[in-house]
């Protein structure tokens, strides 16, 4: 693989063929890039090829012709001087291992993105420190994060996203490579805060879904998300983010998406459990994986381990993995004592 520093415009591996991994990569081709896009299912990969679409997942997202997919790892990646991972927070650590056992040369100055939301269930880690705990050298990285929509970024509306990385040379090179006239990347430097919002707001959009199911209304909807932005931005904080970071695109903007429209299958996963329909259940009829439903044991935890309050987390973990009844879980959030609304984030 290539070393960013020396390719003026790299060619890029999507690694993760769901519906974000291939929105990013119509975009990333849509603005000039070569892109090559990988997955796990050879079939479906086949199929894309030759219908030149993701049926499965964004069937209205036409393939630019310099867009590919290769269900071969190692042809993927050959060539590539910018790898975009686009794969649950539970595929993160495997994808990688095999990228640091495939490319021992460079791997620490490849490239390396990822549009993963969420921290390790198994460690509390976000992904940064993933990347850094199997390879410590690591220098140009950046996460992919904002109010979007994998469906209306494939059909090229307009949209605008969040870039962090762990140099401003890098940052800015990504944002360069991702830019059109209908996609707007910012970059910044909290890497942190980026990655704390867009696991938080999966969480809350989860509760979003459950107040509006339950009938009660926009004004507890606008609560919900006032309130879950405290939360958020406090436990950020706590792990080093900038407060900065949580009024922008990546905190507040998202956060806002994620809870207020039926494209999110977080909040859609709320609907359903506030209706009766058991999480298995509603995760079978949403037929793609909902990132809030393990999120909200790992932030819940990270919470615990920082003494950071999040009632509206605990509820929402409550609910998700101890089978508390909805309407009881909102209950005891409404009979909360009430405290003080200041001025400040937090």
């Amino acid at each position: 693989m290539s070393q960013t520093s020396q390719v003026s415009n790299p060619k890029i591996s999507v690694l993760g063929a769901g519906s974000w991994g291939t929105a990013l990569a119509v975009q990333l081709a849509r603005a000039g890039s070569q892109v090559s896009l990988w997955g796990r299912d050879h079939v479906a990969l086949s199929d894309m090829q030759s219908t030149r679409v993701n049926r499965l997942y964004l069937p209205d997202a036409a393939f630019p012709p310099s867009l590919s997919a290769e269900p071969d790892w190692a042809r993927c990646l050959a060539g590539a001087g910018i790898v975009l991972v686009s794969v649950p927070s539970h595929g993160f650590r495997p994808i990688v291992q095999r990228l640091k056992n495939d490319a021992p040369a460079d791997v620490e100055t490849l490239g390396l993105c990822w549009a993963t939301k969420g921290l390790e269930l198994s460690s509390g880690l976000l992904p940064h420190q993933v990347l850094k705990a199997v390879v410590p050298e690591h220098r140009n990285y950046a996460v992919l994060s904002g109010p979007t929509f994998a469906k209306e970024v494939g059909l090229g509306l307009p949209t605008a996203i969040t870039v962090a990385a762990s140099n401003p040379t890098f940052g800015r090179t990504l944002c360069d490579t991702l830019r059109t006239p209908r996609f707007m990347a910012y970059s910044s430097d909290d890497v942190i805060g980026v990655e704390v919002g867009g696991a938080v707001k999966n969480v809350l959009a989860i509760g979003a879904g459950m107040s509006d199911g339950l009938g009660f209304g926009a004004n507890a909807r606008v609560a919900l998300i006032n309130r879950g932005l405290r939360e958020l931005s406090r436990l950020g904080i706590a792990m080093g983010a900038n407060q900065d970071t949580f009024m922008g695109l990546a905190g507040m903007g998202d956060l806002v998406l994620t809870c207020t429209d039926n494209l999110s299958r977080n909040r859609r996963m709320g609907i359903a459990l506030a209706s009766g329909v058991s999480v298995e259940q509603a995760s079978i009829d949403i037929q793609q994986v909902v990132e809030g439903v393990p999120a909200a044991r790992a932030v819940f935890e990270k919470a615990l381990e920082l003494e950071v309050s999040m009632p509206i987390v605990e509820q929402i973990y409550r609910v998700l993995h101890e089978g508390k009844p909805v309407p009881e879980a909102v209950q005891d959030l409404l009979s909360r004592a009430a405290g003080n609304d200041t001025a400040g984030i937090v």
